[in-house]
């Protein structure tokens, strides 16, 4: 039986065997629970693109790092070893302030920022589940973007978790929590319901 079978016959998973999974298809896993990741789309890597390059360009010289997915971002509950992580997610962008949380693997640890371009397919999973896990685990910020609607669902971390969301328009200039902005004027021609 091979890894990719068992991964849909077995219910609870930690990151040691996540690492002994194929790489494709791709999942993620969000409390011990594999979830199988479709193929983005072409508009969906188009965006990440677009924003990874924006992203690229404004941390030039600063001490954070950003990373587009498949980056394996390991959520532990509290301080297990990487072996007994429940919750490795793959966020399509991620800016990483604090060096000592990269690694060969990936990232252990809440990112600063995590953006997630929101697919028909995921759209429930990426804005609750996800969202839930991103906030529990600390992140200072989140944007849910459905390019679709052209909206953008944007979380920022208070004292007792996410506030909002605050809900914009993917148009103009929106500013992240690090003090620069990225422009989102591209994806006005990418909308379906104006």
């Amino acid at each position: 039986m091979s890894n990719a079978q068992r991964v849909d016959e077995i219910g609870e998973f930690t990151y040691r065997d996540y690492q002994q999974w194929p790489a494709r298809p791709r999942y993620e896993l969000l409390d011990g629970h594999a979830r199988l990741m479709a193929p983005p789309t072409t508009v969906h890597q188009r965006v990440v693109f677009e924003l990874g390059g924006q992203i690229r360009n404004a941390l030039q010289g600063h001490a954070c790092q950003a990373f587009a997915g498949p980056v394996g971002v390991r959520l532990p509950a509290s301080d297990e070893a990487d072996d007994f992580i429940k919750t490795v997610l793959e966020p399509d962008l991620v800016i990483v302030c604090d060096a000592n949380k990269i690694d060969a693997k990936g990232i252990r640890g809440a990112p600063d920022v995590v953006i997630e371009v929101l697919s028909p397919s995921t759209a429930a999973y990426d804005s609750i589940d996800k969202r839930y896990a991103y906030e529990r685990a600390g992140v200072r910020e989140l944007w849910l973007i459905d390019v679709a609607s052209g909206l953008v669902h944007r979380f920022r971390r208070e004292a007792s978790g996410f506030s909002g969301p605050e809900i914009v328009r993917a148009e103009g200039q929106i500013e992240l929590c690090l003090g620069f902005s990225l422009s989102l004027d591209f994806m006005v021609p990418m909308r379906q319901n104006d």
